[in-house]
């Protein structure tokens, strides 16, 4: 029996069954390691994302014979000077923007009822809405949970700020040895293999590092090239906070799809709240700038180097969000493009054969 492949199986999967049933029973073990992954996870998770941003500009200057620390602390100078300029050029209008909103968010869903006011008034628009009260009464149930939802989170900054305070102070430390040290960490990972799967996992590890590469930079520069769109744009129809619903719009659009959808709401409200010809209006910015996107940007940046079918990506963010909140909805992406290659190198490596065999 012992010879047996399927009573060797069976025994490795109960022993690993057991392994899990035990680890729950002492899982409190296990809580230092859970509770300190908790707290790095968002460090780390910005650290790679903006090593995969600076990667190239260090590469460069290291060929350009710079020493790579100090490549390193030269783009730090830059950064601590870009933001110097933000805070003298961008931040002012943008903190008086959000002090703005602030103060009028308790008095939106009156100026939006005073506008559905308005349009009941209009006879072509009256004869399409078949019940003024319940339509307004619907609409301002609506508005009043998305405002108390706001509210809550604005509630909780103070816990928002203490982790800020962690990141800020983590992240540079980490990325700056991820971007010193990176060199070492293939070399690290292919000694755990066993030597006739070194090559293949090199392979695996470089595409990987390709494709997380060509996703987070692809998507950091179509971003950026949106929201200057959309800005530019907000600013000729004279739309209210523009500055400020141009940055949402960016952190909104890292996710894909559903991203541009999400955006879309708070500018289409606030254009409304102004007239509604404005919130159509800033519906044309939005259509034409995403238009823009997909059909010219994308292909020139992507190419076909971006593989995933956006019904696969909506569900990716599904599970991703009802896991892990946020976090999982912004890391889905990525964790299976990085699953994707692994898997798919594990069948071609191991099971393709075999299967092959039984087809035949």
């Amino acid at each position: 029996m012992l010879q047996s492949k399927y009573f060797r199986t069976c025994l490795g999967i109960i022993f690993a069954l057991l392994i899990i049933y035990l680890g729950s029973k002492v899982s409190f073990i296990f809580n230092p390691v859970v509770l300190l992954f908790n707290i790095m996870i968002v460090p780390v998770m910005l650290a790679g994302f903006m090593y995969y941003l600076l990667r190239p500009i260090v590469n460069f200057l290291e060929k350009h014979r710079w020493p790579r620390p100090i490549s390193i602390l030269l783009i730090y100078l830059v950064f601590v000077g870009l933001i110097v300029l933000f805070s003298i050029l961008v931040w002012p209008t943008l903190r008086e923007q959000v002090i703005n909103f602030a103060d009028n968010a308790p008095y939106f869903v009156q100026d939006l009822q005073k506008q559905f006011e308005k349009l009941q008034q209009n006879r072509f628009i009256s004869k399409m809405i078949p019940s003024e009260s319940d339509l307004t009464a619907k609409i301002s149930e609506y508005l009043n949970k998305l405002i108390t939802t706001v509210t809550n989170s604005v509630s909780n900054f103070i816990s928002v700020v203490s982790n800020v305070v962690v990141i800020i102070a983590t992240v540079p430390i980490v990325l700056y040895y991820m971007l010193k040290e990176s060199s070492k960490l293939m070399p690290i990972l292919l000694h755990l293999l066993p030597r006739k799967y070194r090559k293949d996992g090199h392979e695996a590890l470089r595409e990987i590092d390709s494709a997380l590469s060509n996703f987070i930079v692809g998507r950091v520069l179509l971003n950026i090239i949106l929201g200057a769109l959309m800005y530019i744009g907000f600013l000729i129809i004279g739309l209210p906070y523009s500055l400020l619903l141009a940055l949402i719009s960016i952190v909104l659009n890292l996710i894909p799809y559903v991203g541009a959808v999400i955006a879309s709401v708070p500018v289409v409200i606030v254009g409304f709240i102004d007239s509604p010809s404005t919130a159509i209006w800033s519906l044309v910015v939005i259509v034409v700038a995403q238009q823009i996107q997909d059909n010219l940007l994308t292909p020139i940046i992507y190419g076909k180097q971006l593989d995933i079918h956006p019904l696969t990506t909506i569900v990716l963010l599904l599970i991703g969000g009802d896991i892990s909140g946020i976090l999982g909805v912004i890391l889905a992406i990525p964790v299976y493009m990085v699953a994707k290659i692994i898997i798919v190198r594990i069948y071609n490596l191991f099971l393709s054969e075999k299967v092959d065999d039984m087809m035949e």
